[in-house]
């Protein structure tokens, strides 16, 4: 049974979801949020908690050792849903076990574009 027909089909798609969500977290990243609403700050951090997570499982993953007994199509095949296996477990990692780096991010990014003064000018004298 030839497959090398729906291993380059998988290939491609591959190819077309990992770029993508790395292009658009650098696009998002490199934004002015000056002016967004503290909900699309938050959601920004956490995509990149997401992304990061995502990151260091995949890294982690390098290390287990491997066979090489199958093919090279099974082989894309299984890349491709470990993949999607890693990216769904950071994001729902990051939803619902966040590590805080989304909250120490969201925290930062308010202090940089100047969105914490309203808080701090309706604390108590002395507070700060």
């Amino acid at each position: 049974m030839d497959i090398s027909g729906l291993t380059s089909a998988y290939s491609d798609l591959y190819s077309k979801t990992v770029s993508p969500s790395t292009s658009k977290l650098e696009g998002q990243l490199n934004s002015d949020y000056s002016g967004k609403t503290d909900e699309e700050l938050m959601d920004v951090c956490k995509q990149f908690e997401a992304y990061f997570l995502e990151q260091m499982l995949k890294e982690m993953v390098k290390t287990i050792p491997t066979t090489e007994s199958s093919s090279a199509s099974m082989s894309t095949l299984t890349d491709y849903y470990k993949d999607e296996m890693i990216r769904n477990l950071a994001e729902e990692s990051t939803e619902h076990n966040s590590l805080g780096l989304a909250q120490m991010l969201y925290e930062q990014m308010r202090r940089n574009y100047g969105l914490d003064s309203e808080v701090v000018d309706t604390l108590p004298e002395g507070k700060e």
